[in-house]
């Protein structure tokens, strides 16, 4: 009986266990859909702001103030100051997403001398900051936000503390590392320059932009590209953390999937075991009985 209750006891822990993979799948698959929806309706936006910078380098006079796009070729690359923006999740339970974000991140530290962490997301957070009491890392203390539910609030802010970072040159080179989702089964960590910008990026192919003999900037090109440039920051920003905040909740909901369905097979092989001990005591208490028996009539 010890045995039966023991795998009884078992059945209940795996049963129970279950249901909170399956509702943890189920709040992912609902975040994940309101991620995506939230995206869509923003990315029409962004896509007029790079065009509208992509229209104003094509057409823009010599004079115009590139401070942004200043690759600092002046500095040795050894001696370059560079940023790392790091977006890893609050909390885990989601396969490999975190630690692929942390692995790619000491990778590409390794190869420079002068780097500083600004992590996003309590997972990378903590890993980090062991890392840094031991001497080894630089991570800004003050850089605290959470990776949950994007917003372009947060984003703007992030934005603007990199800008001021840049223009006082603390910083030469910003990057950001998070997860793009490929596709809605796969997800990889990539690294995306923010600092300093990439003309070319913007005008890529003679015809793509309609020109004009003229074009008149309101006020000047100068004060249309400064006001230009923080908001598509802020645009790759926000895009960055929602493709990570996406590929976070997919992680998730195929680590619980195969949880649910690791819990499905140990059950059915505990039913199997309890159903085997449960025959096997009946079948003793047959024999005991049945012995009882024979010794009255002797």
């Amino acid at each position: 009986m010890g045995n039966m209750r023991e795998i009884r006891d078992r059945i209940k822990s795996i049963n129970d266990i279950m249901k909170i993979t399956n509702a943890m799948y189920l709040i992912s698959s609902s975040k994940l859909k309101k991620a995506k929806k939230d995206l869509a309706a923003t990315q029409p936006y962004f896509n007029k702001l790079v065009y509208a910078m992509r229209s104003i380098l094509s057409r823009a006079p010599d004079d115009i103030n590139m401070r942004y796009f200043d690759r600092r070729e002046e500095i040795k690359p050894e001696d370059r100051k560079v940023g790392y923006i790091v977006i890893t999740a609050d909390k885990g339970m989601c396969g490999s997403y975190n630690h692929n974000v942390i692995k790619l991140t000491e990778e590409k530290m390794a190869a420079s001398k002068h780097s500083s962490l600004f992590v996003m997301g309590q997972v990378g957070r903590l890993y980090f900051q062991r890392r840094s009491h031991a001497g080894k890392l630089d991570v800004d203390a003050k850089f605290i936000f959470t990776t949950q539910n994007p917003t372009l609030y947060r984003a703007r802010q992030i934005a603007e503390q990199m800008l001021k970072l840049f223009e006082e040159e603390k910083l030469d080179d910003i990057y950001m590392i998070y997860t793009d989702m490929v596709s809605s089964m796969a997800f990889e960590p990539k690294i995306l320059q923010l600092l300093p910008l990439d003309a070319e990026h913007f005008v890529q192919e003679e015809g793509e932009i309609t020109r004009h003999h003229e074009a008149q900037f309101v006020p000047t090109p100068n004060v249309v590209m400064e006001h230009l440039t923080p908001n598509f920051m802020k645009g790759m920003i926000y895009g960055a953390m929602v493709e990570s905040f996406c590929s976070e909740q997919q992680a998730r909901m195929s680590a619980m999937d195969s949880a649910t369905t690791s819990a499905k097979d140990m059950l059915q092989t505990l039913s199997l075991q309890y159903n085997r001990a449960r025959q096997a005591a009946i079948t003793q208490e047959i024999t005991e009985v049945v012995g009882g028996a024979s010794g009255s009539a002797l």
